[in-house]
C-alpha cells in the first residue's frame, strides 16, 4: 500500500473559502474544527494565484496541494508531501471536468449547491479512502448519471451533435496540449 498513489482530501470551496463539498481520506485531521481550519488556511495560501487556466502546485503543512478555479469556486486536492504532482493534478482535472460535463458547463456556486448531490458523488467515484478509483471525467460523470443522479435528464449518450464535437474538440486540444 505505501507505493500506491493515495489523496487526503478533494475540497471545493466558494469565493470566500468556505466549504461547499469536502471528503477527508485520512485522519490528518481529526475533527470537524481542524478541517475548517485546514481549509481556511489552504484558502488564504492561495487565493491570491491566478489558476483559472491551468492548475497550480504548492506545499502546504506537509502535503502537496493541487488546485484549479473556474467563476466562483476553488477546486483543491491534496496528497502526502511524497505524492506524485502529476497524479493529484490528474485527479484534479479528472474532478473539474466531471463537474463541468454534471453542470453542463455551468460551474458556479449557484448551480453547485443546486447538484450538490451530483458533485458529492462524483468525489466517490474519484476517491475511496484515499485510493484514487478514476481519473477520466467522462466516465465519472457517466457513472454518476448513471446511477440516478440525473433524474429525467438525457444522458450522456445522447447528447447533440454539438455538444459531442465540442466535448471531442477539448479532448483532442488538451491531448495535443501535453
Amino acid at each position: 500500500m505505501e507505493f500506491c498513489p493515495s489523496i487526503k482530501n478533494i475540497l471545493l470551496l466558494d469565493s470566500e473559502g468556505k466549504r461547499v463539498a469536502a471528503k477527508y481520506c485520512t485522519d490528518d485531521w481529526p475533527t470537524n474544527a481542524a478541517k475548517l481550519a485546514f481549509e481556511k488556511s489552504v484558502f488564504t495560501k492561495t487565493q491570491k494565484a491566478n489558476a483559472r487556466s491551468e492548475a497550480e502546485i504548492i506545499t502546504f503543512d506537509n502535503c502537496v496541494v493541487v488546485y484549479k478555479f473556474v467563476q466562483d469556486l476553488h477546486f483543491f486536492v491534496t496528497g502526502g508531501d511524497n505524492e506524485n504532482e502529476l497524479m493529484l493534478a490528474t485527479v484534479l482535472q479528472g474532478f473539474f471536468d466531471a463537474v463541468g460535463l454534471l453542470l453542463r458547463n455551468n460551474v458556479d456556486k449557484r448551480t453547485a449547491l443546486e447538484n450538490l448531490d451530483l458533485i458529492l458523488l462524483c468525489i466517490d467515484e474519484i476517491v475511496d479512502g484515499g485510493i484514487v478509483l478514476e481519473t477520466e471525467a467522462s466516465v465519472i460523470a457517466g457513472k454518476v448519471a448513471s446511477s440516478g443522479g440525473l433524474d429525467g435528464a438525457t444522458s450522456f449518450s445522447e447528447q447533440t451533435i454539438s455538444q459531442a464535437l465540442a466535448t471531442a474538440r477539448e479532448h483532442l486540444a488538451r491531448s495535443l496540449l501535453k
